[in-house]
C-alpha cells in the first residue's frame, strides 16, 4: 500500500505517518510518500518521529521502516495551495497494487490496512475507489489501544455550488453520518481528498492536476469527475480506518502566501471548471491556464454530461437537485449494483437510466 501525505507546516505530520505504521497489520508492506511544506529554522520536519529523533529513540515504527518513506520537503514560503502539493505527492508512487491519499493530522485505527482491502474487495469492483470525509477522533476512536469506539461512518451525498463570478464551484458539503443499514461499501456520487483507498491505477490514470493554483475548495469535485470519466466508481466505506483531528487551533494554513500570489486563484478555477464541462456557455471564453489540458482532462470511458444528467447537475444554471442523500446509500446501491459489468470493470452508465430528481422541495 502507498501512501501519500501532503502537509504544509502540520505538526501532527510525523504522528499520522507513526500512526499508519504501528497500527498496521503489515507495516512491512506500507510505503509513504509525505510532501512536507515547513519554513526551515522554524517548523518543525515531518520527518522527525513523535518520539524524537531516530538516534534519541529508535523503537519507533517510523525508525524500524525508515527506509519505506519517502520525504519531499519544501519552503512552505513557495506553497501554492494544495493540488500542487498532492501532485507532487502522488509523483512519489512507485507502483504498489494499492493507493492511499490521505491528510497529515489523521489517526488510524489497529490492523486498518488489512481492514480497508478487504472492504474494497466486497465491491468486487476493479475500479472502487473507498472514498469519504473522515469523522473526528471525538467519539470514534480509542487513541490509546486504536479501537473503533463507534459504529458509524459518514456518506458522501452532499453537494451544491458555492461563491460568486469565477470563484462559483461545485463544492461537497458537510455529509451526513450514522450506522450503516448495508454491510458493505456503498455506491455514492463523489470523492473526497482526505482519505481516498483504491488500485494503484487510478494514482496513475487521474494524476493531480499541477496547473491549478491557489485551488482548495474545487479539487474534489475535479478529481471525481475524471475519475469518473476513467470509469471509476466512489463508494464509501462501511467501517472508517482513520480518524481526522478538526477544530485545530493555530495551525498555519497556506493562505498565508495569499499575497505572493494573487489572481492565480481565478485562472485556476477556470481551468478546473473547463476541463470538467462545468463552465456555464457565458464563461466559456474567460481565459484559463491550457497547459497540458489533455494530459490532466478527461478520460473516454464515461461522458460526464451522463454523471450530471443521473445525480441533477445543472451546468449551465449552476444549480443542483436538492436532498439527493435521500437517494445515495441503500436506494442508489439497490438500483445501481445490477448495471456492474461482467468482468468487473466499474458499473455500464450507458445501460443506467436513473435520473435524479428532488422530490421534496418543500422540505428543508
Amino acid at each position: 500500500i502507498f501512501i501519500a501525505i501532503a502537509s504544509y507546516r502540520d505538526w501532527q505530520c510525523s504522528f499520522t505517518v507513526e500512526s499508519a505504521f504501528s497500527r498496521a497489520k503489515h507495516p512491512e508492506r506500507i510505503r509513504i510518500g509525505v510532501v512536507d511544506q515547513i519554513r526551515f529554522g522554524e517548523d518543525k520536519s515531518c520527518s522527525i518521529p513523535p518520539g524524537g529523533t531516530c538516534d534519541q529513540n529508535h523503537d519507533q515504527a517510523t525508525c524500524r521502516h525508515r527506509s519505506q518513506i519517502d520525504y519531499l520537503t519544501i519552503e512552505a514560503e513557495l506553497s501554492v495551495g494544495p493540488v500542487f502539493a498532492r501532485h507532487l505527492g502522488h509523483r512519489l508512487y512507485r507502483g504498489e497494487y494499492f493507493a492511499v491519499q490521505s491528510d497529515a493530522h489523521v489517526v488510524f485505527v489497529k490492523d486498518w490496512d488489512e481492514d480497508i482491502i478487504r472492504q474494497w474487495y466486497q465491491a468486487h469492483n476493479e475500479m472502487a475507489i473507498l472514498s469519504t470525509y473522515l469523522s473526528g477522533v471525538e467519539d470514534h476512536i480509542d487513541l490509546e489501544t486504536g479501537q473503533r469506539i463507534s459504529k458509524s461512518r459518514p456518506i458522501m451525498c452532499s453537494s451544491d455550488y458555492e461563491g460568486v463570478g469565477d470563484a462559483k464551484h461545485l463544492r461537497h458539503g458537510q455529509q451526513p453520518e450514522g450506522v450503516p443499514m448495508i454491510h458493505e461499501p456503498v455506491l455514492d456520487p463523489f470523492w473526497a481528498a482526505g482519505f481516498s483507498f483504491g488500485r494503484g491505477h487510478f494514482v496513475v490514470n487521474v494524476p493531480y492536476d499541477q496547473h491549478l493554483p491557489w485551488i482548495f475548495q474545487g479539487e474534489e469535485i475535479s478529481l471525481g469527475l475524471r475519475g469518473f470519466s476513467y470509469g471509476y466508481d466512489f463508494y464509501s466505506p462501511e467501517k472508517s480506518v482513520c480518524y481526522h483531528y478538526y477544530g485545530r487551533q493555530g495551525v498555519p494554513m497556506f493562505w498565508e502566501n495569499v499575497n505572493t500570489y494573487r489572481g492565480s486563484g481565478s485562472l485556476g478555477m477556470n481551468r478546473l471548471n473547463a476541463i470538467i464541462g462545468m463552465l456555464p456557455a457565458r464563461d466559456r471564453d474567460k481565459p484559463w491556464i491550457r497547459t497540458d489540458a489533455v494530459k490532466y482532462g478527461l478520460g473516454k470511458a464515461r461522458d460526464v454530461k451522463r454523471f450530471f444528467e443521473v445525480f441533477g447537475i445543472h451546468v449551465e444554471s449552476q444549480t443542483v437537485e436538492k436532498h439527493l442523500c435521500r437517494f445515495v446509500g441503500r436506494p442508489m446501491q439497490m438500483e445501481f449494483k445490477p448495471y456492474m459489468r461482467q468482468n468487473g470493470m466499474g458499473l455500464d452508465y450507458n445501460r443506467i437510466t436513473y435520473r435524479f430528481v428532488d422530490k421534496w422541495k418543500n422540505e428543508k
